[in-house]
């Protein structure tokens, strides 16, 4: 990719701007089941709360926060320690340029290294170019889980997607 790029750990003074592109999200109503706009507070409060195996990266661009992706434990029961959960956060400027597949192609190499073997996507189903972009780097759609979110005054279908590392 270019050069200009960097993908790296997230560190308190990136907090803001991660906010900043999440709240976007949120605000959307289609991506998120997150109802509350996020402070830097709240990112802090996520990265205290991390497992050895959790983390927060970002993208910059010559400097600038552009997107951001998170992996999380699917859960904290012992049997489920070789699963996560993924997801990509851009930008508005940003979106449609190839910088969501590369985060999350950073995201997978990373969970190679920490020794995650299956990874999970939850998706809004109406998000048709989420599950087509997870498709193209590999995931898989294994379900559907209807009505299963109450969002904006109507129930939300969610699409499960997964990718098995070998």
């Amino acid at each position: 990719m270019n050069p200009d790029l960097q993908f790296l750990p997230a560190h308190p003074e990136d907090y803001r701007a991660i906010a900043d592109i999440y709240n976007i999200y949120i605000k959307d109503g289609k991506q998120t089941m997150e109802e509350r706009i996020h402070s830097e507070k709240d990112i802090a409060g996520w990265v205290e709360k991390f497992h050895e195996r959790e983390g927060l990266f970002v993208l910059k661009k010559k400097e600038q926060l552009i997107g951001w992706g998170i992996i999380k434990r699917y859960s904290e029961r012992e049997g489920y320690r070789f699963s996560c959960e993924t997801a990509v956060y851009l930008h508005d400027d940003f979106r449609g340029k190839g910088y969501g597949s590369y985060i999350k192609r950073q995201l997978i190499s990373m969970c190679r290294e920490w020794n995650y073997h299956h990874l999970v996507a939850k998706i809004f189903a109406v998000n048709t170019g989420s599950i087509v972009y997870n498709e193209k780097l590999g995931y898989e759609i294994v379900g559907r889980q209807k009505e299963i979110g109450f969002k904006d005054g109507k129930w939300t279908d969610v699409v499960i997607m997964q990718l098995i590392l070998k």
